[in-house]
């Protein structure tokens, strides 16, 4: 079974779930404002003329310089051209950059346990993101097991296990310097034995030592797999926003080395780096599942491309996050 955010919160929290929706809008519009004003800008700076190629040429540079993306910034500029008018600037470009992310992000949640594996390098929120979605989970009445399979930062396990009582799940420790593969395998198991619902494992992510990393991550997903077969059913990977470009790559040598099903994306409203969003889903083709908007437990969201397209553009809001 596959889950969108209100199959998760429980049909009693959905009215207050679009609330807080309207208020995310504010607060991702407020943390796009560099993103939005280096776009913005420059896109002011052209006089559209949409017969004229040098045109589309400036809106093209305007978007790649906006961090978007080579291959996404020609298509974008292809869809403007493909309309037959284009009166609001902005307007058809939130609608064209939404259209770019595809259907609306769902975790695949598809027995019991679920795994969900969770990579990304280290300092990218990977500890918090874990605790978040826990939090989530329990509580729209699953049970979560959180394993500590980071078994090379000395603080990883401590932290995790911190957010893992927040968050009211159980948990799965380590030995220093234990094979990360064996944690998981335990956690797995755990998880079995246990009845829980939901297995989410952490993974360490120590970049300067990358093809030992990925080498090391693969064996984890093949020992989750050996014990519960079609598992991991999501290896979420979480991308500091702020990096930029280098968010890119990581989200390309992730992807090679463990399947990446989707992208966690932290510190979103706070970056002018924002557009990096699109490239991830459009040259990728990684669906942007889950954005963190600050660091208390409620702070982890759905990725909303049309709400996300509009606070990057300048456009007005949609009407759902209303009361602008």
């Amino acid at each position: 079974m596959t889950l969108g955010w209100p199959e998760l919160l429980g049909d009693a929290a959905v009215a207050e779930e679009e609330e807080s929706r309207r208020g995310l809008f504010r607060r991702l519009r407020s943390g796009l404002t560099r993103s939005r004003t280096a776009l913005t800008e420059r896109i002011a700076g052209i006089r559209f003329d949409p017969d004229d190629d040098e045109t589309w040429q400036e809106l093209e540079e305007a978007l790649i310089l906006a961090d978007v993306g080579v291959q996404a910034a020609g298509e974008l500029v292809q869809r403007l051209g493909r309309r037959r008018r284009v009166d609001d600037l902005g307007e058809a470009l939130a609608e064209e950059v939404s259209g770019l992310f595809g259907p609306p992000p769902r975790l695949l949640l598809v027995e019991k346990p679920s795994v969900i594996l969770v990579v990304g390098v280290n300092g990218t929120g990977k500890t918090t993101t874990i605790g978040k979605l826990a939090h989530r989970l329990t509580g729209s009445g699953r049970s979560v097991l959180v394993g500590a399979a980071d078994t090379f930062r000395a603080a990883a396990e401590e932290q995790l296990e911190v957010w893992a009582k927040r968050a009211g799940a159980d948990f799965v420790g380590s030995n220093r310097g234990q094979d990360p593969a064996s944690v998981a395998f335990d956690a797995v198991e755990a998880g079995i034995a246990r009845g829980h619902d939901v297995v989410i494992i952490d993974t360490a992510g120590r970049l300067h030592t990358q093809a030992n990393l990925m080498e090391e991550l693969m064996k984890v997903r093949r020992v989750i797999e050996r014990r519960l077969p079609g598992a991991p059913h999501e290896t979420l990977l979480v991308l500091d926003a702020t990096t930029g470009q280098n968010g890119l790559q990581q989200a390309r040598v992730f992807s090679e080395a463990v399947q990446v099903t989707g992208v966690v994306l932290t510190k979103l409203d706070g970056t002018a780096k924002g557009g990096i969003v699109i490239p991830i889903a459009y040259d990728l083709g990684l669906p942007v599942k889950l954005i963190g908007v600050g660091e208390s437990l409620e702070d982890l969201r759905p990725f909303d491309a049309g709400d996300f397209a509009r606070a990057l553009v300048g456009a007005e809001p949609d009407a759902a996050p209303d009361g602008e």
